[in-house]
């Protein structure tokens, strides 16, 4: 599913794997070898992240777009 949640994705060099961070979904992240990869598994991760809150009954936020950080 396409989702419009802001992702990071970024090198770690501890894991030596890129990142895919969703900083709206607490917890939410994904790695993979490649930006593509880490990008193609997060999207998989958000899909059981919110399948798991409404199994629980927890809100879902909404997407916010870019976040801006100071």
């Amino acid at each position: 599913m396409e989702h419009k949640y802001e992702i990071i994705i970024y090198w770690s060099q501890e894991d030596e794997a890129f990142i895919a961070e969703v900083p709206e979904l607490a917890g939410c992240m994904a790695d993979g070898d490649t930006h593509k990869e880490a990008l193609e598994n997060v999207q998989v991760i958000i899909d059981e992240w919110l399948e798991t809150a409404k199994l629980k009954n927890r809100p879902i936020p909404k997407s916010k777009g870019k976040l801006m950080y100071a």
